[in-house]
């Protein structure tokens, strides 16, 4: 358990005129593709979330009531890495208004809050391994930089997850006044800057009201963060 607006967004590719049409075809339909989730995606977060959860703690960070709600409520503070058209993995987020997180914070979203809650990161099993966690956190996390409302975010984990967290610049606030049965957290954050940057370029880049794919560059397969 960890970790209105803008939408993902980038220009879509043009395939120059000298392309094949089957090398088109996969432009428009990419192998992988990163995009905020929605309800429909609800069973297969789920499926992914209790496989990583249950065999660790006992239980899942959200339950698939609360995944729906999460995902109907505020889908675009969520994130989902598809191969395929297949999930492989993902982030809930929500956002919320207060300096540290209370019981409250596990079902609620505030959306005057500036700091996103991030709720939840998995990898389905068949893709761990591969750097994909770290890559999809630091995706939403260069997301959220170019939100101008958002000033932080924030995640409660496990005490073995810390060192994880921390690689991808995650600071530890403290013990979390959260425990779920016999568990206790640690309470993360993680500072987000460049709003005077985005601002500059606000004429460059648009956020529509409708998600965008973005598709996956194999330079992003070798982030380290």
């Amino acid at each position: 358990m960890s970790v209105v607006g803008a939408q993902l967004f980038i220009k879509p590719m043009q395939p120059s005129a000298s392309v094949s049409p089957g090398i088109q075809r996969r432009h428009t339909l990419p192998a992988s593709e990163v995009r905020p989730l929605n309800a429909q995606d609800a069973i297969s977060v789920f499926e992914i979330e209790r496989e990583a959860f249950i065999s660790v703690s006992g239980d899942c960070p959200l339950h698939l009531d609360e995944v729906r709600h999460f995902l109907t409520l505020c889908p675009e503070w969520s994130m989902g890495w598809f191969e395929e058209g297949r999930l492989v993995a993902f982030i809930i987020g929500s956002l919320w208004d207060q300096d540290r997180l209370t019981t409250e914070a596990l079902t609620l979203h505030k959306p005057r809050g500036s700091t996103v809650h991030i709720h939840i990161l998995a990898v389905h099993r068949t893709f761990r391994q591969q750097g994909k966690g770290p890559i999809l956190m630091w995706r939403y996390l260069q997301h959220l930089r170019c939100l101008p409302s958002v000033r932080r975010a924030v995640l409660m984990c496990e005490d073995f997850l810390v060192p994880f967290y921390r690689k991808s610049g995650f600071k530890v606030l403290g013990r979390c006044a959260i425990t779920v049965a016999n568990l206790t957290f640690t309470e993360m954050w993680y500072p987000i800057s460049g709003h005077a940057y985005m601002r500059r370029n606000s004429e460059a880049i648009r956020f529509p009201q409708h998600p965008l794919t973005l598709p996956l560059t194999k330079t992003d397969e070798h982030v380290d963060v």
